[in-house]
């Protein structure tokens, strides 16, 4: 029997994902200011998660996820990366 080579899928290019970008240091800082939080208080999203993998994340750092709404246009979320 022949092996046959499975494509990979993946995830952050699909359609239905959000475009998930690393924010930079002065990013991370403006928004912690701006909303006066620390990264602790922010929503967490996983260093595994399949969907920032390809942005090599460390734990602390910003994502910004850019959704796109028929009603709201783009609307802005963050999220704190965290280990397991």
């Amino acid at each position: 029997m022949a092996k046959s080579k499975k494509s990979k899928f993946k995830v952050d290019k699909h359609v239905l994902t959000p475009k998930h970008t690393k924010a930079s240091e002065k990013e991370k800082q403006a928004l912690l200011e701006k909303y006066n939080v620390t990264p602790k208080e922010l929503p967490k999203i996983m260093v595994t998660d399949a969907s920032i993998k390809a942005l090599e994340p460390k734990p602390g750092d910003v994502i910004k996820i850019l959704r796109q709404s028929p009603t709201a246009g783009t609307s802005i979320y963050y999220r704190v990366v965290i280990d397991v």
